[in-house]
């Protein structure tokens, strides 16, 4: 029996695949936080370098990936593809499990997919420090390690509950040169603001958003770098689920459904996407976006215009929210904790195309240690919630007596997230399921928008 399935560096893949191409009708327009108008390329230039802004409302199918990118990629590109034959065998199930395994990265996750392509732009383009936020620690240490590599500085803010849960992806920046920041901060007048109304503030990554976009504009020599949600995001992950689909045929099935955990959107859509393509072109596939019962953008969110950020700092989108002002339990799956879906998950979903389930964080808990008992990997928080999906899947196959081919991606290992499993092995975690009241509450505040 083959276990894993190893792609040559020769098939990092050459293209970012941008699924826009294909979908046929436009998404909604980005408009300013302001005018409350589309925006164009200059009203983004304080923020991104040009070829982000390219990418970001590009309608080309393939970008090319330059080959800066694909030397540094190949540090652990192509990431291994994984049949869980231990973990099959542990839950008793007749279907097929496969996980691509995005742990092998320097960080330990599937960011620095995106870190790496954004600091070569940003350094391309003359830029010498990136602002950015950070939730569980896993994309800002990876833009740091990938600004390193560029020779950038890196200026973090890292949600409050999350720099005090995680010192050791804090300190994992600071080993790569970045400077990191608890937010709220009073660096700001965004933190400033929150910590005068609400000085114990756990924060969020709304706030920590609204501190780093704050930093970016209001200094000429930065940028800001964001890690999860924009359509140049979702472009970056591609990689992931373009290397899945050789790595499938290797093994000789195709998915039956294809899973991955939602935060921001910026994972699943990494494995999701080429898939999707494959869907709308007649393949019977599944596209299963798995997120916690604490933070359900899109199991319970609206599709509505809302900001990015806390504060209305950012650009506003249309895409599934809690409300910017949502203010996250402190689950242990800090990368989650957003009140927003990426706007191409959300159209995705709008559309059908793919799905939405919500899992409580001990479920997740308890999938992650049959998992990391059966395979050896102990999975990041986040990940776990496409464990707890994969497992489920398996389960309901076995109960219609059929077989199935499930297809994950495991974003990130949990090296620093071993807090989380002590407090889970000490029966600390509590689950919290989001009401629907505080949704809809919270639409009260969404932006005014007439188009």
């Amino acid at each position: 029996m083959t276990t894993k399935y190893l792609l040559p560096e020769t098939e990092i893949p050459r293209h970012w695949y941008n699924i826009l191409a294909d979908l046929g009708s436009p998404p909604a327009p980005v408009l300013h936080p302001a005018t409350k108008q589309p925006v164009g390329p200059s009203d983004l230039a304080p923020l991104f370098p040009m070829a982000i802004i390219e990418q970001e409302m590009s309608g080309q199918r393939e970008i090319a990936i330059p080959d800066e990118v694909r030397d540094v990629l190949g540090l652990w590109r192509p990431t291994p593809l994984f049949r869980a034959h231990a973990l099959e065998r542990a839950i008793g199930t007749r279907s097929h499990i496969y996980y691509k395994y995005e742990g092998v990265s320097p960080s330990g996750s599937h960011k620095p997919n995106t870190a790496v392509a954004q600091a070569y732009y940003n350094a391309r383009e003359g830029v010498k420090r990136l602002a950015t936020e950070t939730g569980a620690g896993q994309w800002g240490s990876s833009l740091s390690f990938a600004a390193s590599r560029f020779g950038l500085q890196v200026t973090v803010y890292m949600v409050k509950v999350s720099h005090q849960q995680k010192p050791y992806r804090r300190s994992m920046m600071q080993v790569w040169g970045a400077e990191v920041f608890a937010s709220p901060s009073s660096r700001t007048h965004a933190g400033r603001k929150i910590l005068e109304v609400t000085p114990d503030s756990q924060g969020s990554l709304g706030i920590a958003i609204s501190e780093a976009v704050e930093d970016a504009a209001t200094h000429d020599d930065t940028k800001y770098a964001l890690g999860s949600v924009l359509n140049h995001v979702c472009l970056h992950q591609t990689v992931i689920g373009l290397e899945a689909q050789l790595q499938m045929k290797l093994a000789g099935e195709y998915p039956d459904v294809v899973i991955g955990c939602h935060g921001g959107g910026s994972n699943f859509a990494g494995i999701a996407i080429p898939f999707v393509r494959d869907k709308m072109n007649g393949k019977n596939v599944r596209l299963v976006a798995s997120e916690p019962t604490s933070c359900p953008s899109l199991t319970k969110g609206v599709y509505a215009f809302d900001y990015g950020d806390t504060v209305g700092m950012t650009p506003i989108v249309k895409m599934h929210t809690l409300g910017h002002d949502f203010m996250p339990p402190g689950i242990h799956a800090g990368g989650l904790r957003y009140h927003g879906a990426a706007p191409l998950v959300s159209k995705l979903l709008d559309m059908g195309l793919i799905e939405a389930v919500a899992h409580p964080q001990r479920a997740c808990f308890e999938a992650a240690l049959t998992f990391a008992r059966s395979e050896g990997i102990v999975p990041a928080p986040e990940s776990s919630h496409a464990v707890r999906a994969a497992i489920e899947e398996a389960k309901k196959a076995d109960a219609e007596g059929t077989t199935r081919v499930v297809l994950f991606n495991l974003s990130g290992h949990g090296h620093f997230d071993l807090g989380a499993y002590d407090a889970y092995l000490a029966g600390q975690l509590e689950d919290y399921d989001y009401p629907s009241e505080a949704v809809a509450k919270a639409m009260e505040h969404l932006p005014k928008i007439d188009l």
